[in-house]
């Protein structure tokens, strides 16, 4: 009799593996390549929050659920609604440099791309070049004490520099703060320049990463080459990359006027509130215990929008990891062994303006946060040639789970991680929940540019890390880890 229960028992296991085995292989990379495609194609608009394309993401998302009858989670069906700023950038949108009497004309996308906050204006105006744009009085270094900007365009440093004086923090570096400053001053537009000297200075992405304040709604905000930057410093008889090494060597400001002129024409809409939302649905538990405790898979679905015609797509960032839930959802779904915990699925609103969709998330769960037992993220999962997961450090024992799965099935994961969650497993992280971060390492030469398109994606490493997921989650779901306190 002892034999026999053992044979069962060693049948049941070898059942078991083989139904797993069936359902991870039915996620295949043909099926997630499908869903990039669509969710990065023209009709999706580059899913900005607020614009019509995102909602239209929103919805296919809501139907895909729906296929994998999910059941809803959302305020009025799978949708959780959330309020954001939102800016639609429209044509004509012009950038030119005019040099004594000859005017040089620029592409968008290709000398020049518009912050995702710009303001709306048209003229043509004197430009003078403020070094990093700051205005620190207490810290006695200010770019605009000695040059009169009103009624002129600044050219500014993107980024803060990498100096401090008096060992002290600059603060943050976000376009609408130094807008904010530059349009105090008396300015009228501004022209933002990647650092010149960094050995890889960062290229014209479209962002919506814009900071607080009330936004300037007729104030131009555009990010330039740096060809652009020295045409406009070619009366003078400098370079841009010169003006930094003289800033940085010396610790203090150089600013001047140009003697050159620039024009500008955005075209802007903006609301202060805009209504987006995330998408929410569940697989109920079966164990009659285990399914008050909740597993959450997400990732985020929006992505930067478009700009006068120029599409940002976001294949990787982050339709890949969209895709990656969506086809989850539908392996859980058909999973004849039904997870004993429940999962809810969500693909979230807003990460790339701060973060703002997984915050109202969690901020307004409808279950306990003790009751989740781990949250798996997916961001930016497509592209490069291995895997890394992040947050293992902040949750060691979730970590090893999808490291020895990968170790048995893939061999793609690096073991370098990190610790605080990181994109959208931020907000749960700080509320103590367990959580992973899953993303291709080497994931980002296309970041937030027009050239992010399904056709860089790596489908074998984009498919394998999805399979990972879901071997990890499949763990978790049915009971073989217990939530483990975060390390922060």
């Amino acid at each position: 009799m002892k034999h026999l229960f053992y044979l069962l028992a060693i049948l049941f296991l070898i059942h078991t593996y083989a139904q797993d085995r069936n359902v991870v292989s039915e996620i295949k990379k043909e099926s997630l390549l499908k869903t990039v495609s669509i969710l990065s194609s023209e009709k999706f608009d580059g899913r900005l929050p607020g614009s019509e394309g995102y909602d239209k993401a929103a919805k296919y998302a809501a139907n895909k659920f729906l296929e994998s009858k999910l059941k809803p989670l959302g305020d009025v069906g799978y949708f959780q609604f959330l309020n954001v700023e939102y800016n639609k950038i429209d044509t004509p949108a012009v950038f030119e440099a005019i040099v004594d009497s000859i005017t040089i004309k620029y592409e968008l996308g290709k000398d020049f791309v518009f912050r995702g906050f710009s303001g709306a204006n048209s003229f043509t105006l004197p430009v003078a070049f403020c070094g990093y744009g700051l205005s620190r009085p207490d810290l006695g270094y200010d770019d605009y004490q000695n040059v009169n900007v009103k009624n002129k365009i600044v050219i500014v440093f993107k980024q803060n520099p990498k100096w401090k004086i008096d060992d002290k923090d600059w603060g943050t570096n976000y376009p609408r703060e130094k807008s904010l400053v530059a349009k105090q001053k008396g300015a009228k537009g501004i022209l933002f320049i990647s650092l010149p000297n960094d050995e890889k200075p960062q290229p014209l992405i479209g962002s919506i990463l814009h900071g607080e304040g009330e936004q300037p709604t007729d104030f131009p905000q555009l990010h330039i080459s740096l060809q652009a930057a020295n045409d406009l410093l070619s009366r003078v008889g400098l370079t841009i990359n010169e003006c930094q090494t003289k800033i940085d060597e010396k610790k203090k400001p150089f600013s001047f006027l140009t003697r050159t002129k620039a024009k500008i024409v955005a075209t802007t809409f903006y609301q202060k509130n805009a209504q987006t939302m995330n998408v929410v649905g569940m697989i109920e538990g079966s164990d009659p215990k285990l399914k008050n405790e909740y597993v959450v898979i997400g990732a985020h679905l929006d992505h930067v929008g478009s700009q006068a015609g120029l599409l940002f797509p976001g294949a990787n960032d982050n339709a890949s990891g969209s895709a990656g839930v969506i086809e989850l959802a539908k392996a859980f779904s058909s999973d004849k062994t039904k997870p004993k915990r429940s999962i809810i699925f969500v693909l979230f609103a807003s990460e790339e303006q701060g973060l703002f969709g997984s915050k109202h998330f969690v901020d307004n769960l409808k279950i306990s946060k003790e009751k989740i037992v781990a949250m798996l993220n997916l961001d930016c999962i497509g592209y490069g040639d291995s895997i890394q997961v992040g947050n293992g450090k902040s949750s060691p024992n979730l970590w090893q789970i999808a490291k020895e799965f990968d170790q048995k099935n893939f061999k793609l994961m690096v073991s370098d991680t990190w610790s605080g969650g990181g994109a959208d497993a931020t907000a749960f992280h700080e509320q103590g929940i367990p959580s992973l971060y899953f993303v291709s390492k080497y994931s980002y030469d296309h970041l937030h540019l027009p050239t992010d398109t399904v056709e860089t994606l790596n489908p074998d490493l984009f498919e394998k890390i999805v399979k990972l997921a879901f071997l990890t989650a499949k763990q978790v779901t049915d009971g073989k880890y217990e939530r483990e306190e975060v390390k922060k």
